[in-house]
């Protein structure tokens, strides 16, 4: 009678792979990447304000960059804000539309969130906090010392906050807040950076993909993030906020 095949002498199947495709437009301009598993593919940056014209065609060049195709991906990752209202309309409508059209999960993290990461390695001894600028005389921020929920504060109400400690402020033009708290007595140093979306996609990717398949189910889709009304223009020039 023949023996039975030995299963421990079949090689292993290699292990699943995972792509993301990760996109944020809430800060300044666009940001692009596919990352497999922990490797970055392929990264677009784009700078400008027209993110409706510019995001699906810096899609496709990423994903031709990366040598994969839309079917291939297994989850969408996007930023939902806190940042410029147009912006994270576009980001949001165009990873909804990916993702209900590929049938993937679609996960939404805090731009806030996104930069908090990118500035823990490079600055451990100091409190992370994450800095966009509002555009209305304050600026969105988080700390990475808990929850990192985001709120928005001006400079001296920053400080308060900080209680003497020395950070690091990461953000787009960062130094533009960090000068303010060092005034302030603040041991403050600033990192200039943009929401990194491959740094997205990685933290996206850390909850598991079958995870926001489950949120998507019981919550719906990402909405916006959004830390108070629209601002809009008048026709005399002027700004003002009304509830979004």
């Amino acid at each position: 009678m023949p023996s039975r095949p030995d299963r421990r002498q079949r090689p292993d199947r290699p292990p699943a792979v995972t792509l993301v495709l990760a996109f944020d437009c809430a800060v300044s301009g666009l940001g692009v990447a596919v990352v497999r598993d922990d490797t970055c593919l392929a990264a677009v940056r784009e700078g400008g304000r027209d993110q409706a014209a510019g995001l699906l065609p810096a899609i496709e060049r990423t994903l031709r960059m990366a040598g994969v195709g839309r079917r291939d991906l297994a989850l969408i990752a996007v930023t939902v804000g806190p940042g410029s209202f147009t912006g994270v309309r576009v980001g949001l409508a165009a990873a909804r539309g990916l993702a209900v059209g590929l049938g993937v999960p679609l996960a939404g993290l805090s731009a806030t969130s996104v930069l908090i990461a990118q500035a823990q390695a490079p600055t451990a001894d100091r409190l992370a906090v994450a800095a966009i600028d509002s555009r209305l005389g304050d600026w969105f921020c988080a700390l990475g010392d808990g929850a990192q929920t985001p709120f928005a504060t001006t400079p001296g109400g920053l400080a308060d906050r900080l209680g003497g400690r020395a950070c690091a402020v990461v953000g787009h033009e960062a130094g533009r807040l960090a000068a303010p708290l060092a005034a302030a007595g603040i041991d403050a140093i600033a990192h200039e950076a943009l929401p990194d979306p491959a740094i997205l996609a990685r933290l996206a990717l850390a909850a598991g993909v079958e995870t926001w398949r489950i949120r998507n189910g019981h919550e719906g889709l990402p909405g916006p993030l959004y830390l108070r009304g629209v601002s809009i223009t008048l026709p005399d020039g002027g700004r003002r906020t009304v509830d979004g």
